[in-house]
């Protein structure tokens, strides 16, 4: 809640700040983009979490083999796409902290924030996959 109340301020303030101040309305915009996309990063592994996120219905399924499936859930299409992007972001992020990279438009420090978001959201939703997987194995085995 707090992220988003300081998104929605600073996207707000963009246009006071451009058209009565005359300055600092690219800043606004700049942080605002950084804390979207840790608030983004964050909303989805919560969201994951709390089983608020749109699912397979297991009681849907057809054949015996999807319903088995459907009942494991994300994780088989989740963990590849998490490995992905941790493997091929890593050198990237890497560099972007490194030299502590600006926004290429208004050459504001912070750009580096949104891709470390990225990379955060990757690990979060591999390892909620990764316990999702677990407890659906573990109901499984039961």
């Amino acid at each position: 809640m707090p992220l988003s109340l300081a998104i929605s301020v600073l996207l707000f303030l963009q246009w006071p700040l451009r058209d009565g101040v005359g300055a600092w309305s690219t800043q606004a915009n700049d942080l605002a983009q950084a804390l979207f996309a840790l608030y983004v990063a964050v909303a989805l592994r919560h969201a994951g979490a709390r089983k608020a996120h749109l699912i397979a219905r297991p009681d849907l399924a057809p054949l015996q083999a999807a319903a088995a499936w459907r009942r494991i859930g994300a994780p088989p299409c989740v963990l590849p796409w998490a490995l992905t992007i941790l493997v091929a972001s890593g050198p990237q992020v890497w560099r972007s902290v490194l030299t502590l990279e600006s926004f290429p438009e208004s050459l504001n420090p912070g750009y580096f924030a949104i891709k470390i978001a990225l990379f955060l959201m990757a690990l979060m939703l591999g390892l909620q996959a990764l316990l999702d997987l677990a407890s659906a194995l573990r109901r499984a085995s039961d």
